[in-house]
């Protein structure tokens, strides 16, 4: 989620473009910064599916084995996801300089096409997101079930998966509410409570 969400933008990846032909000239303007942006997510893909068969070894069996197998299943789940979908987004870097040297109408049908994967991917985007949220769900419960971190983290990861759970479920169902302003502020809280969980957690299982 941090990567996501703060770190990858920063290098141009965007999971939701509003202006693609903006976009594609810039990946073509700067491809090493967008290929970096695809690398670190797909290394984020491979950490997460790697964390949670670990965090499962160590937290499922002992404590709770259903929660850990939700767990288990939703995040790998999500990693598979979010894998495919880079490098269905790593496509666009050949569509960009495709679209460079391309006028008239064969730039027009580029840019319909990465409309075309762009909604797709925002879309798989979306279900990895509810993955998130049931999986973080049911780990934050056992933290706060079996005392394993203090109990504020846990629920911060209870709030978390839930604001991130409803705003990605209205997102595939009512696309068109993304513009309100109600909708708006269910994301920033998603969000920053979601980053907040994850780095507090990390932080916690890291040095203490």
């Amino acid at each position: 989620m941090v990567l996501y969400g703060i770190i990858l933008p920063t290098f141009g990846y965007k999971v939701e473009i509003d202006d693609l032909d903006a976009e594609l000239k810039k990946i073509n303007e700067n491809p090493k910064k967008f290929q970096l942006s695809i690398g670190l997510a797909l290394i984020h893909n491979a950490s997460v599916i790697t964390l949670t068969i670990l965090l499962f070894i160590v937290y499922g069996p002992p404590y709770n084995i259903i929660l850990g197998i939700i767990l288990l299943i939703c995040r790998i789940g999500e990693g598979l996801i979010l894998t495919y979908n880079d490098k269905n987004y790593g496509g666009f870097l050949s569509m960009a300089r495709k679209y460079s040297s391309t006028s008239g109408a064969g730039k027009d049908s580029l840019s319909d096409i990465a409309r075309t994967i762009n909604k797709t991917i925002s879309s798989r985007f979306k279900f990895a997101m509810i993955l998130w949220a049931i999986g973080s769900l049911a780990f934050s419960i056992a933290l706060v079930t079996y005392g394993v971190v203090p109990p504020f983290i846990g629920w911060l990861g209870i709030v978390a998966s839930i604001f991130i759970g409803i705003d990605n479920v209205i997102g595939l169902v009512k696309p068109n509410l993304k513009t309100k302003p109600s909708f708006k502020i269910l994301l920033v809280i998603g969000g920053l409570s979601a980053i907040a969980f994850e780095v507090i957690l990390g932080v916690f299982l890291l040095f203490f």
